[in-house]
């Protein structure tokens, strides 16, 4: 078992039965008290945010995930398919643990999916990923002084707004965190 000095962004723990990632935690020293360290977590099966405060030195149970470098297949309507690229072997994620990912993954590429024993936990995808424009309206010349922007559909159908002068057939750079517009990728 691990302490509580061991607690760091990203951290997944077991806590009361439930797998729970650490999002943010602050050490806190209290005048006549011991240190407490607080935390907020996020359930990754449900998503909920939970704060929690522990004393200082309090045992922990951290958790040990195994990463699965596996190959985005197809949407079969119920599940996502996944193939695992060294064995093969196709596992279906349900939305759950796909959904916020699938704006970001085109089929055929790979990205790292978390399994606790044989439960796939989490998708771990980059944090910026490069994406063509497949719908837009068209930019109109020397409408630019305002810096505006406007919607525009990813291939994966996903929608951001972006500068006015992306185009479709522009490959742009997408933050996954929040879904926003970074650069136009020039080839």
């Amino acid at each position: 078992m691990a302490s509580t000095t061991d607690i760091r962004n990203g951290l997944i723990v077991n806590l009361n039965g439930e797998l729970l990632r650490v999002i943010e935690f602050q050490h806190v020293k209290m005048a006549r008290g011991g240190a407490r360290i607080r935390t907020k977590f996020k359930n990754i099966r449900t998503g909920q945010v939970v704060d929690n405060t522990f004393r200082s030195g309090e045992k922990i149970d951290i958790v040990r995930l195994e990463a699965v470098a596996m190959q985005y297949l197809y949407h079969d309507g119920v599940s996502y398919i996944f193939m695992n690229t060294e064995t093969y072997e196709q596992v279906p994620l349900s939305d759950d643990i796909f959904k916020e990912a699938s704006n970001f993954i085109k089929e055929n590429e790979v990205v790292k999916v978390l399994f606790h024993g044989s439960d796939a936990i989490d998708v771990e995808i980059p944090p910026h990923v490069n994406l063509e424009i497949s719908d837009t309206e068209p930019g109109i010349k020397g409408d630019t002084v305002t810096g505006g922007a406007k919607p525009a559909a990813l291939e994966t159908g996903y929608t951001i707004q972006v500068p006015l002068f992306i185009n479709v057939g522009d490959k742009v750079r997408v933050n996954t965190r929040n879904g926003s517009y970074c650069e136009r990728i020039k080839e």
